[in-house]
């Protein structure tokens, strides 16, 4: 009995071990093969698709060009190949050596390549769409992009393609791209076509209450434009001495600056207009603008302003033969100076009040002055100013000198004989001293 009862125990507990080593055989396999499928899967990934392929092996321009046309992209694709056109015939143009020609060609900038193919895609998906405002926005944003000096041809480009759309190009960002424009051209030097973009933003942000990418007005922006331009404009006519056609365009300017709403600009239009009158002779129209620009610059307590309108106030004052005031004026430009620590104008201040008192002919006085101006030049490592001060108490002495000089030959005291002696006295040691010629 416990014979039988054994042998089904053994009967019952191989079976189990025969199953469980079967189970175990079969997940090792299932193991092995999906390692090795694994292998195969990573050795797969690891192969580059055609796609990839082309991405090394084509320049970036190629690829670029070819995504374009395989997204249907095709006005994009023309703008772009056109840009690579004209970068190709600019640098072919340019003087050997000269920077143009040292630049990396705009076809191997990728950065700038994605840049303009995302914008100039989406601007066309938003034009098929009639969605002008953004097209104009994505156009702008690319003027923007390209700030760089050797890149403004492109900023322009993308500017202008703002401004020119028949139909978005009195949107907000088409007024923006304007007022770009004339600082660029502003920048350029080319007046003419800066004051054209500049009024043109003027007349369609009026009324409009938009404001630039940085939040300030766009009619505002527009008016700070203006008067910079009107103000290199009567540059140019004082260079020809062209006083009249000079002040005409500063009054325009002056004008542009009270409607900006910035004071700082005012402050500074008006005191170019009373330099040009003053340089006019117009002294009294000129102290009336130095009078409104130390005004302004007083309230904003602009120190450096307000020196500079005293200093141009005293020379017309002095023009009219009105000493005392002239060198009160100095003297404040002096105290303005010194109290807020402007070392420059200080020794400017200083070197006017020497040469007021050099035309009174106390050459005394006009010495300390000079000398003060030349101790604060020593300061600043200005060696233009520093010689200019140098010379200026040179002369003053000189001057000293022989005003004493003078009153003692005129004199008949013993003194004034004595100090004669000792002239001729010191002027023989220095002559005879080597290397100094006699006659």
């Amino acid at each position: 009995m416990n014979a039988a009862v054994t042998q089904r125990h053994a009967q019952a507990f191989l079976p189990d071990i025969t199953t469980n080593s079967n189970k175990q055989r079969n997940s090792t396999q299932h193991s092995r093969v999906q390692q090795e499928r694994d292998s195969l899967s990573q050795k797969s990934a690891q192969i580059p698709s055609k796609a990839e392929i082309s991405l090394f092996k084509n320049s970036p321009k190629q690829n670029i060009c070819v995504e374009l046309l395989q997204q249907g992209y095709h006005r994009t694709f023309s703008e772009l190949f056109s840009l690579l056109r004209s970068d190709q015939d600019r640098r072919a143009a340019a003087e050997p050596g000269s920077d143009l020609e040292l630049q990396t060609p705009l076809e191997d900038q990728r950065d700038k390549l994605e840049t303009m193919r995302l914008h100039l895609s989406q601007a066309e998906q938003a034009e098929n769409t009639r969605s002008w405002t953004v097209v104009c926005e994505q156009r702008l944003f690319l003027g923007r992009y390209f700030s760089a000096p050797e890149d403004l041809w492109l900023s322009l480009h993308f500017y202008h393609s703002c401004t020119d759309l028949e139909r978005g190009g009195h949107s907000r960002p088409a007024t923006e791209a304007q007022a770009c424009m004339a600082e660029l051209y502003l920048q350029l030097d080319e007046l003419e076509q800066a004051k054209q973009q500049a009024e043109l933003c003027m007349q369609q942000a009026d009324g409009a209450g938009w404001l630039d990418s940085a939040g300030l007005p766009l009619r505002l922006r527009a008016r700070k434009i203006l008067w910079r331009i009107y103000s290199r404009l009567a540059d140019a006519q004082l260079e020809a001495a062209d006083h009249r056609e000079a002040l005409r365009l500063l009054h325009k300017g002056y004008s542009m600056a009270k409607e900006s709403d910035d004071k700082q600009i005012e402050g500074e239009a008006s005191y170019r207009l009373g330099l040009t009158y003053q340089s006019a002779g117009d002294h009294t129209t000129a102290k009336q603008f130095f009078n409104t620009c130390m005004q302004i610059c007083g309230t904003l307590q602009d120190a450096d302003g307000l020196g500079k309108a005293y200093k141009a106030m005293a020379k017309s004052i002095q023009s009219e033969g009105n000493i005392h005031d002239t060198l009160q004026c100095l003297e404040k430009f002096a105290d303005i100076s010194r109290s807020e620590g402007l070392q420059h104008n200080l020794v400017n201040a200083y070197l006017c009040l020497g040469n007021i008192y050099c035309t009174m002919r106390q050459y005394e006085r006009a010495r300390e002055y000079f000398l003060q101006g030349y101790d604060v030049a020593c300061n600043l490592g200005d060696v233009a100013l520093l010689q200019k001060a140098q010379v200026l108490v040179g002369s003053a002495r000189a001057r000293c000198l022989i005003g004493k000089y003078s009153a003692d030959v005129q004199s008949t005291s013993t003194d004034a004989l004595q100090r004669l002696l000792a002239w001729k006295e010191l002027g023989d040691s220095v002559l005879l001293q080597p290397g100094v010629n006699a006659s």
